[in-house]
């Protein structure tokens, strides 16, 4: 859901501003412009010496626009960073016990959680994602449960074996684990 509204948001923002940079350089090139639009000709301004100091004698204006423009920014860059950052873990720091260390892939990790996850007596289906820092991963582990399954002793199950195992076989002195658990939910079906 997030992906499609990211891609909506930069696809229109991308549109709007193909189109207003289309529209003043077409003006710049001396093609007329419509009455409503805001240049007219190449030698125009953007503001004009009346509009800009419309405004001089008001205390509020500037702090206002600055400000404005501020948020503005802040805003554009945490969108950028929350694009741009990776939500995955892309490699875990082991400790092989010699001094060294060896770098396992997250993706081969999180399959391995989620194959002995989908293991646990009653799971009907297992997502896992590593979160953190390489040398001190977490999990995001989602588990889809039967109708007849306690949720207490399949989270149980999860961390006594599959968690317990992942932490071991890394060689981690921790691996926290945020677990989400939903049932299944079945159509009802008319029995005649």
């Amino acid at each position: 859901m997030l992906r499609t509204v990211n891609r909506v948001l930069t696809g229109l923002a991308g549109l709007v501003l193909l189109a207003v940079g289309g529209a003043v350089l077409a003006v710049a090139f001396d093609v007329p412009a419509p009455s409503w639009w805001v240049h007219q000709g190449p030698d125009d301004v953007l503001l004009t010496t009346a509009e800009r100091t419309r405004w001089r004698d008001a205390g509020w204006w500037w702090p206002v626009v600055i400000a404005a423009l501020a948020v503005l920014l802040l805003l554009a860059l945490w969108w950028l960073v929350a694009v741009v950052r990776r939500r995955r873990l892309a490699e875990v720091l082991v400790d092989t016990g010699d001094g060294e260390s060896a770098t396992l892939r997250g993706r081969a990790l999180e399959d391995a959680l989620a194959d002995e996850a989908d293991r646990v007596d009653g799971v009907e289906r297992a997502r896992v994602r590593l979160t953190g820092r390489r040398n001190a991963p977490g999990t995001r582990v989602r588990l889809l449960l039967a109708p007849h399954v306690d949720p207490g002793s399949a989270l149980h199950d999860l961390t006594a074996r599959a968690l317990t195992h992942a932490r071991t076989s890394a060689n981690l002195t921790a691996l926290p684990a945020e677990v989400r658990l939903r049932g299944v939910k079945h159509r009802a079906e008319r029995v005649s």
